[in-house]
């Protein structure tokens, strides 16, 4: 901006970092960055103005003010022999609008300082704008705000990239997500000379390259597309509508309607200017009013094109149905369908009137349902739970497309069947492969299972939950549209008698335990929703390409506030082998009921035998119990898969099979939390308890020998869940 100066860092004829972007120096023909004695490290120019970047609080005699190669501008305090002592301020902590490799957008807790990028004030002032981007560490993405309003989100990290990010715009890109006591934050690197992220003023995010990463332009809050967010809308404002910078005038001589009005803040910038327009149902156009881009001014009445070089462009509203004559044909044609499709209804009236037939409950469920989830749109399932106040948009896909995406449900396509009913592998019209659910009608997962389902999976978002894509409701049928998992189910690898299960070396199991153990941490603690799932086991953890577990089937979760420990129910649902004590014998359940179905699947991962149908002659028959008197007489190796001998870590597994035991404590309150039993796995210093006697310890005896027919079993993607109502 002409008479203002800045002091920046440049990386060819980009500015990367620019030290004074709100604190401009006026009319001068030089800046100069000094270090005094004192360690004061300040911007000065030749009227002698000066701006402070770092003062110490006490004088620090030996300091060093380096430029790295990174474009991070350090400031060291030295020791006398000119080895480096400690760093006392870095660039890096105060970002600008550009976000370079290994810097950081997140939060320090120990400091209180966050790092998040602000854009420009326009494309020629540097001040800080409207546009922000921040890391949001409990959904792990990014988000651009625009003056605190949500904007974008990256959408969540899987597989190595963010769902909202261009794929090639990620390539030979590496992420890095640190959460801990002390910070949390977002950062990458890459081996792309091209390769600093910049926040435009516009909201836009592109790489030096010009590569674009986030494309805001059509985010107008009523739309999902490529991450945009959605806000509450002004009644006068469709979906389809949006601003085009096109050239002509706004006819003010011939059209009385036509006026304009202005606000000449400089504070404000175009996207402002677009903020407003969108909000004032009488705008039409705006213009800035200033050549640097801030200032308002906005139009209404009648807009005439001009297709001429001399002639400037101003932003208008258009429209997808913006010729009057397409509005009006449709006018009518919906007018005409409206009268029919009512005295259609009048006749649907009249006739149950007359039959006087009573709809049962059930039926009255499904229908409610059906008329939620209408076929052939996208839908947004706030209305799905009274719980969920922000829902994470969900596809409604139609029957037909189903059909297409499967060949027509087809034996080839058939991935596996489970007490829910069967899954098939579709690939969608995009490529896109999914895996689907169909509920069928003895699984016990009815109406209200698969609106929970729906409405709890779709709000929460974690590397180790399995993403929910979108259902499909045609007459009876339900169906669940989930991320494709290559590698199916746990229990195809634990329980497989093939060669398949000696793909589970011990280093596999245990990191597949940490990602487990993750997404149970986070549903219980760190979700905006408090969920207990009630349904855990091996079937019910799926694996990807890269075999990271991700927990499915939410059908019988339950949401928990903050304040709630646990809680009662008549109506028992679950798998028996995972439940615990007082769930199964009392209706009692809490995240301690999640922390006993995740002790038996440690001990099913361990030794490679199911937790609900085991047998041994001699010893209990339940798994849990077997543990327990192997670890009670010293023999816990006896336990470990024979399958691992070649990549035994003993004292490991050893440490697994005694969390496992204080997970399936008879008592829940003397049952660990997830976050505790994460540090006990991780940990290994660390002193663990003694278990006790675990619940459900007494079994059936075998008083000799039995032996029980192998059958070849094809890997199930689910075990049968019960529902059982018990009066008490």
């Amino acid at each position: 901006m002409p008479g203002l100066t800045y002091l920046a860092v440049s990386r060819g004829s980009a500015q990367v970092w620019i030290a004074n972007r709100n604190k401009p120096i006026v009319n001068t023909s030089g800046l100069v960055l000094t270090l005094d004695h004192s360690g004061v490290m300040k911007i000065m120019n030749q009227g002698r103005e000066t701006i402070s970047l770092y003062s110490p609080a006490q004088p620090i005699r030996n300091t060093v003010a380096t430029l790295l190669d990174s474009g991070n501008l350090i400031l060291q305090e030295v020791n006398s022999n000119g080895s480096m002592k400690r760093l006392l301020w870095q660039s890096f902590d105060h970002p600008a609008d550009t976000l370079l490799p290994g810097m950081k957008l997140g939060v320090n807790h120990k400091t209180g300082r966050s790092w998040t990028l602000v854009s420009w004030h326009t494309d020629s002032i540097p001040g800080s704008g409207a546009f922000t981007l921040e890391w949001e560490p409990r959904g792990s993405q990014l988000q651009i705000k625009q003056r605190e309003k949500l904007y974008w989100t990256s959408g969540v990290l899987r597989n190595k990239k963010f769902e909202h990010i261009p794929k090639e715009a990620q390539r030979m890109v590496d992420y890095m997500i640190v959460s801990n006591d002390n910070e949390e934050y977002f950062s990458y690197i890459t081996q792309i000379n091209h390769s600093g992220w910049v926040l435009e003023f516009g909201g836009q995010m592109r790489d030096q390259g010009g590569g674009d990463l986030a494309k805001v332009d059509n985010c107008y809050g009523y739309n999902t597309d490529g991450g945009c967010q959605k806000w509450e809308q002004p009644t006068c404002r469709n979906p389809g509508e949006r601003f085009e910078f096109r050239s002509g005038y706004f006819d003010f001589e011939t059209d009385s309607d036509s006026n304009s009005t202005s606000n000449l803040n400089t504070s404000l910038a175009v996207s402002d200017c677009k903020a407003t327009c969108w909000s004032n149902c009488d705008c039409v156009g705006f213009d800035y009013s200033f050549e640097n881009g801030t200032g308002c001014v906005f139009y209404n009445g009648k807009w005439k094109s001009a297709n001429l070089a001399s002639v400037r462009g101003f932003a208008i509203l258009v429209s997808s149905h913006s010729d009057k004559k397409v509005k009006k044909k449709w006018i009518w044609i919906g007018s005409s369908v409206a009268t029919i499709l009512l005295i259609i209804c009048l006749c649907i009236l009249c006739l149950k009137q007359k039959r006087k037939k009573v709809v049962p409950k059930g039926e009255r469920t499904e229908n409610k349902m059906l008329d939620l989830v209408t076929s052939d749109r996208s839908t947004n399932f706030t209305e799905l739970q009274n719980d969920v106040k922000k829902g994470h948009e969900l596809r409604v896909f139609s029957y037909s497309s189903i059909m297409e995406a499967t060949n027509n449900l087809s034996l080839e396509n058939k991935l596996g069947e489970g007490g829910f009913g069967p899954v098939y592998k579709g690939k969608l019209p995009m490529g896109k492969e999914v895996a689907i659910k169909q509920l069928s009608r003895s699984s016990g997962q009815g109406v209200i299972e698969f609106k929970n389902e729906l409405a709890l999976i779709s709000e929460l978002q974690h590397m180790n939950l399995v993403q929910l894509l979108g259902c499909c409701v045609y007459g009876e049928e339900k169906m669940l549209i989930y991320e494709y998992m290559p590698n199916k189910s746990l229990d195809c690898f634990l329980f497989d008698s093939s060669t398949q299960s000696q793909q589970l070396e011990w280093k596999r199991r245990f990191s597949i335990i940490e990602g487990i153990a993750q997404g149970l941490l986070y549903l219980h603690k760190y979700s905006r929703l408090r969920v207990i799932h009630r349904d855990l086991k091996a079937s019910n953890i799926l694996l990807d390409e890269n075999m990271i577990p991700k927990i499915s089937d939410f059908g019988m979760a339950r949401i928990f506030t903050q304040q709630e420990s646990e809680r009662n129910t008549k109506r028992i649902v679950g798998t028996y082998g995972y439940m615990s004590p007082e769930y199964a014998m009392e209706g009692l359940f809490s995240v301690k009921s999640d922390v006993y179905s995740f002790g038996v699947l440690m001990l099913e991962i361990v030794s490679g035998k199911r937790g609900n149908n085991f047998y041994h002659e001699d010893r209990s028959l339940n798994l849990v119990g077997y543990a327990w008197e192997l670890w009670r007489d010293g023999l816990g190796r006896d336990l470990i898969d024979p399958r691992l001998s070649s990549s035994c870590i003993n004292h490991q597994m050893l440490r697994c099979i005694h969390v496992a035991l204080l997970c399936v404590e008879e008592s829940a309150d003397d049952r660990p939390i997830m976050s505790d039993i994460i540090s006990m796995l991780t940990n290994e210093s660390a002193t663990l308890p003694l278990p006790t006697r675990p619940g459900f310890y007494t079994g059936r005896k075998v008083t000799k020998a039995q032996t029980f027919p192998k059958k070849s079993k094809e890997c199930s993607i689910n075990d049968l869940s019960i529902s059982v109502i018990y009066a008490r």
